[in-house]
C-alpha cells in the first residue's frame, strides 16, 4: 500500500511561468521523489541511487542508452523535468557532456535546490524554448552528440512545434554518425499520434525501434511509447530479452514491424503540427 501524502502545503512547490504548480514529494510507491505538475507525475529521482529508474517509459530509455558504445557520453535533452536521465548517465557513464533546454526556470530552479545535482556533474542547464535553445546550442555540437533526448510536455502535452519533420531535421543535424534520438511519445487507443511521430522522425532517421508495453503498442490503452531513431543500425541486440524480462512485459517492434506501424501515416510538418493528446490519469504506471 502506498503511503499516505502530507499536505500540498508540506511539499516544496513553484509557481510555473504557464501558471500550473511544480511539487516534489516523497513517492508513494518506491524510494525517492517525484516532481509532479498539475497533479500530473513528471519525474522520478532517487538521489541515493541515481540508476534507480522507476517510470516504465525511463527505464526503455535507460536501457536503449546502456546498448551505446561504452564511455563517457556527449548528450542533449530536451525537457528537464526532475533531470532522471542526465543523473543516470553520469552515474553510469562518468565523465560524459551534457546539456539540458528547459523552459520553465522557475521549475529548474525548485529542482536544483531540493534535488541536487552530483558535485562536479558536467551538466548545463539552459532556460529556454527546445527548438529555439536547439539553435542557440554552440557549433561543437552540431553532428557531435551520441545522444538527443526530446521529452518535452507543456502542462500534460507535448507541444506541437516539437513534433513536426523540420524539428526533428534540427535534432539530427546534431547527432554523430550512430548517435540516438530518443522521443518519448504519448497516446491513447488507436495510436493516430504516435503513428504519426514514428512516420515523421523515419522519414529523417531511417533506423526506427519503437519501444512500449505491448497492450500499448497495440493500440489498446493510453500509455508512453519511446521512438528510438538513428541514422546508422540502431544498437538493440540485447534490448527484446531485457524488455521481455519486465517488470512489465514490453517489447521493440523494428524492420517489417515498425514499417507496419507507421504505415500509411502522414509525415507531419510545421503547417498542420498539433500537439500531442491529453493523457489520462493511468499514463505514468507503477
Amino acid at each position: 500500500m502506498g503511503r499516505t501524502r502530507a499536505r500540498d502545503t508540506e511539499h516544496p512547490q513553484t509557481r510555473l511561468d504557464h501558471g500550473g504548480i511544480a511539487r516534489i514529494v516523497p513517492s508513494e510507491f518506491t524510494s525517492g521523489f517525484e516532481l509532479i505538475v498539475d497533479d500530473t507525475p513528471q519525474s522520478h529521482v532517487d538521489l541515493d541511487d541515481p540508476t534507480h529508474l522507476h517510470f516504465e517509459y525511463i527505464v526503455r530509455m535507460g536501457a536503449v542508452i546502456d546498448q551505446l558504445p561504452a564511455g563517457p557520453l556527449t548528450a542533449v535533452h530536451l525537457g528537464a523535468g526532475a533531470l532522471t536521465i542526465p543523473r543516470y548517465i553520469e552515474a553510469t557513464r562518468p565523465g560524459s557532456r551534457q546539456q539540458v533546454i528547459e523552459l520553465e526556470a522557475p521549475l529548474v530552479q525548485l529542482v536544483r535546490e531540493h534535488l541536487p545535482l552530483p558535485k562536479g556533474a558536467a551538466i548545463r542547464l539552459r532556460i529556454g524554448d527546445a527548438r529555439e535553445g536547439v539553435g542557440r546550442l554552440p557549433a561543437a555540437l552540431h553532428h557531435a552528440c551520441d545522444l538527443v533526448v526530446s521529452d518535452v510536455y507543456s502542462g500534460a502535452q507535448t507541444p506541437a512545434h516539437l513534433t513536426s519533420v523540420e524539428f526533428y531535421r534540427e535534432l539530427s543535424g546534431l547527432l554523430a554518425p550512430g548517435g540516438v534520438l530518443l522521443v518519448n511519445v504519448a497516446d491513447g487507443p488507436g495510436l493516430a499520434f504516435a503513428r504519426r511521430q514514428a512516420a515523421t522522425i523515419a522519414a529523417v532517421l531511417p533506423e526506427l525501434g519503437i519501444l512500449a508495453d505491448t497492450q500499448v503498442l497495440k493500440g489498446r490503452r493510453f500509455g508512453n511509447l519511446v521512438l528510438a531513431a538513428s541514422a546508422a543500425p540502431l544498437p538493440t541486440e540485447w534490448l527484446p530479452r531485457l524488455l521481455a524480462a519486465g517488470p512489465h512485459p514490453a517489447k521493440i517492434a523494428q524492420g517489417a514491424e515498425a514499417e507496419a506501424f507507421l504505415q500509411g501515416a502522414r509525415v507531419v510538418t510545421d503547417a498542420d503540427a498539433v500537439a500531442s493528446p491529453r493523457p489520462d490519469a493511468s499514463l505514468f504506471l507503477r
